[in-house]
């Protein structure tokens, strides 16, 4: 653990308290000067850090960075968090990190993404201090075909942790999009990597991007983009929390996977049923309605010819 790490660890635990400089110095074998140096790389980092001459620092409770330390407090499960002040891609983080032999359930989180994305390489507008953004390593044993689970299993841990941390319902757009107010807050995209000799799955990454506090979104992101929180909602470390609740969420449902334990709360909260939507999947496309979503997560709707399909993957859209 780095000399900053161990710091700000002493000082969440401190809750609030001073502590002295010498006091840390002493229990990290090194000088005040470095102490200070520490604090002030913490600050520049986001985190609210008060000073005062003879008594030494504390963590401020507006405090609003993420840290490790402060994340593993919120859960209940052992995990490798590794959070970052910058990054392109969570998503990118965490497959180099799965290619170099990094155990399931590591975790990336950082505080911004330069160059977010989506399905269909779409950008994921990731600003600093105003979303969560994590990437979950899985090394999972399931069949090809099972490997849609993983992105329902986090759309609904989605939408349980925003309803946890900040008291409101959140929708699923089929079939990663988490929706409230009408506008989106959320987008997962799991990526996969197989195993040519087994045939199975060598890992998959389940990335996960939300908008928690209001911030100024690009013009083209505006009519559709949404935050869970205004400014005036927000409180300081209720990203920490909601990245906590959505990371054990998701472990609670991927640990269920077989028993499709996430089924009947993603259907639920399924947008649209009986709405005439804009298909697009594939070679079909055209106005239908959704009708109903089967047992694997395929989207049933009618076409109007009459025909109805299930489809498994795509995009679907609500005719303006």
């Amino acid at each position: 653990m780095k000399l900053k790490e161990r710091i700000l660890s002493r000082l969440e635990e401190a809750g609030g308290e001073y502590v002295s400089g010498e006091e840390l110095a002493k229990e990290c074998g090194v000088s005040r000067n470095a102490v200070w140096k520490a604090v002030r790389s913490l600050a520049n980092e986001g985190f609210c850090i008060a000073s005062v001459k003879n008594r030494g620092y504390a963590l401020r409770a507006e405090s609003d960075a993420l840290s490790a330390s402060g994340m593993a407090a919120l859960l209940t499960e052992s995990y490798d968090l590794r959070i970052l002040q910058s990054t392109t891609s969570t998503n990118d983080e965490a497959k180099t990190l799965a290619a170099a032999g990094a155990a399931e359930w590591t975790v990336v989180v950082s505080e911004e993404q330069t160059l977010g994305r989506g399905r269909y390489e779409r950008r994921f507008f990731s600003p600093r201090g105003s979303g969560v953004y994590v990437s979950i390593l899985l090394r999972p044993k399931l069949p090809a075909g099972e490997t849609l689970f993983i992105t329902t299993c986090a759309a609904v841990a989605v939408c349980e942790a925003i309803e946890r941390v900040a008291g409101k319902r959140a929708d699923i757009k089929w079939v990663n999009d988490v929706f409230l107010g009408g506008k989106k807050v959320c987008g997962i995209l799991t990526e996969a990597s197989f195993d040519v000799e087994s045939g199975g799955l060598a890992y998959a990454v389940v990335g996960i991007g939300v908008n928690v506090r209001a911030c100024a979104f690009p013009k083209d992101l505006r009519a559709v983009a949404g935050a869970v929180c205004s400014e005036e909602e927000y409180v300081p470390g209720m990203r920490a929390r909601l990245a906590a609740a959505l990371i054990e969420r998701f472990r609670y449902y991927y640990e269920h996977i077989r028993e499709r334990a996430f089924y009947p709360v993603y259907k639920e909260r399924l947008l649209w049923v009986g709405k005439r939507v804009r298909v697009l999947s594939g070679v079909l496309s055209g106005e239908a309605e959704i009708l109903d979503l089967d047992e694997n997560c395929f989207l049933v709707v009618r076409f109007d010819d009459g025909s109805v399909k299930k489809l498994s993957s795509g995009e679907v859209s609500i005719r303006l």
